[in-house]
């Protein structure tokens, strides 16, 4: 199939589908820290290429999910051009307590929900991480269309369930991206901590 044609990289067969998609992840994890508004088109192209590498790799939840990223790559795109701040840029904040709350129950909700539905229809070998990967993803792109700085330790959470069921699945440069990933993250939080905390300062000071 076309989608399986690639190259080998120290002994391991990548198609180029996995490579062009997981470099323009990483790019959309590079775009986002900058809150940039190409991180949303970049994102489309992404989910596109990885929504075939998963379905071939026999893992339905993170072919899913793909669907699911890109319609709200479409939500976050269209909410980050409404929300643009002339001197800061993507307007940014930390959530409350009981949003941090409201999103560890949403997680874990609905991790055991969709792992019973992928057991259910066998859509994968790996139903439980899968499902992790699945609703971390979704509230993650979700918590960042709507600017919130926690989408960034949501994504910390898939990185430490992602790394090893690529590994599992023999998807090992996906994997590698994963672990590259978990630095940006960091580095990405650190960031939107900043700036929310100046925005919260610049609210509070006298015009």
């Amino acid at each position: 199939m076309w989608y399986e044609t690639g190259l080998t990289i120290f002994g391991q067969k990548i198609a180029y589908t996995e490579l062009v998609g997981q470099v323009l992840a990483l790019a959309v994890v590079f775009l986002a820290q900058r809150r940039s508004l190409l991180t949303w088109p970049v994102q489309l192209v992404s989910v596109a290429l990885l929504f075939t590498v998963y379905l071939s790799a026999h893992l339905g939840g993170l072919a899913t999910r793909q669907v699911a990223v890109g319609a709200i790559a479409v939500y976050g795109w269209y909410a980050w051009v409404r929300r643009r701040d002339p001197v800061f840029g993507v307007v940014v904040r930390k959530g409350s307590r009981r949003e941090r709350l409201a999103i560890a129950g949403a997680f874990v909700a609905g991790t055991v929900a969709f792992a019973l539905v992928l057991d259910a229809l066998d859509a994968s070998w790996a139903p439980w991480p899968d499902a992790a990967i699945f609703i971390g993803t979704i509230l993650a792109f979700a918590l960042q269309g709507l600017g919130l700085v926690e989408f960034w330790l949501v994504w910390l959470v898939v990185d430490a369930v992602g790394v090893p069921l690529q590994i599992q699945s023999g998807l090992y440069f996906s994997a590698f991206v994963y672990v590259i990933f978990a630095g940006l993250v960091i580095h990405g939080f650190i960031d939107w901590n900043r700036t929310a905390h100046r925005l919260t300062q610049a609210a509070k000071s006298p015009l």
